[in-house]
């Protein structure tokens, strides 16, 4: 498994990074699209839609992804808004008391905050700078990487047992510590206030709530992976998870200069 988590990794990164820097704007907007319909296809599949359901909401979510890009003045600050409000209050409130629903209006309002508000941020984060955008994302891939290899050497204290029995306390402290290394590298090196450093632990934090809570929803539908298409991490939900709950949230917090990203935003 980790080996064909790194063949991935190693095929996709450098793909990544051609695309975050080489492509015009308008090919980055609709290559993100375009996998962020392979996550609504794979969430209406989360929500145990049928076939011919799942094709509609693929149908529905690009849709509504058109008129937001079009409408982005509005469509943006309001999908922002609504998905930091999600993050950091219901989300919570969802995993601490196990919530289930198998009403599938429910599913699919949750499914289009998870999804389209990412979407967006992709666009909006590289529209200010494509290197802000890359280190809120490395943010969450260290941390992630970091908590992985920490709970394997240490874990003993199960974080969510029945959300993600192998997620561990220790492997929270060992994210939060290699994140705080980063930050602190990041904010020397472009000369940012430390309050960046309290920026990135707050970026960990959610990325965990995004992480259990996709989780949950695959316990609750009762499958393991979201999806097959990207092998050693499964779909594309699994490997996103932890975006979901932060680009949103940090794309609202450059709009409105919460934090100081020094020579990043520029």
């Amino acid at each position: 498994m980790l080996k064909q988590r790194l063949l991935t990794a190693f095929i996709l990164l450098p793909l990544f990074f051609f695309a975050l820097y080489f492509l015009p704007s308008v090919l980055w907007v609709f290559l993100t699209l375009a996998v962020t319909l392979i996550g609504a296809w794979e969430w209406a599949g989360i929500a145990a839609y049928s076939t011919r359901e799942r094709w509609f909401y693929v149908a529905v979510t690009l849709g509504m992804a058109l008129v937001l890009w079009i409408q982005e003045e509005i469509g943006r600050g309001s999908a922002f808004a609504l998905a930091s409000a999600f993050w950091l209050l219901p989300a919570w409130l969802w995993l601490v008391f196990q919530w289930r629903t198998n009403n599938s209006l429910v599913l699919a309002l949750l499914g289009w905050v998870v999804l389209l508000p990412t979407w967006l941020a992709l666009d909006y984060l590289r529209e200010i700078s494509p290197n802000l955008l890359l280190t809120i994302m490395m943010v969450v891939w260290i941390a992630d990487s970091a908590a992985y290899f920490a709970g394997r050497r240490f874990g003993r204290r199960k974080l969510a047992p029945a959300i993600s029995p192998g997620k561990s306390w220790e492997g929270v402290w060992g994210g939060l510590l290699a994140v705080t290394a980063f930050g602190a590298t990041v904010a020397t090196l472009v000369q940012a206030s430390w309050w960046l450093v309290a920026a990135f632990w707050g970026v960990t934090l959610l990325s965990i709530v995004g992480d259990l809570f996709e989780s949950w929803m695959k316990r609750v539908a009762g499958i393991k992976d979201s999806g097959t298409i990207l092998p050693g991490h499964g779909g594309v939900l699994d490997r996103i998870d932890g975006l979901t709950s932060t680009l949103p949230v940090a794309a609202l917090c450059v709009a409105y200069s919460c934090v100081d990203w020094g020579n990043l935003a520029k």
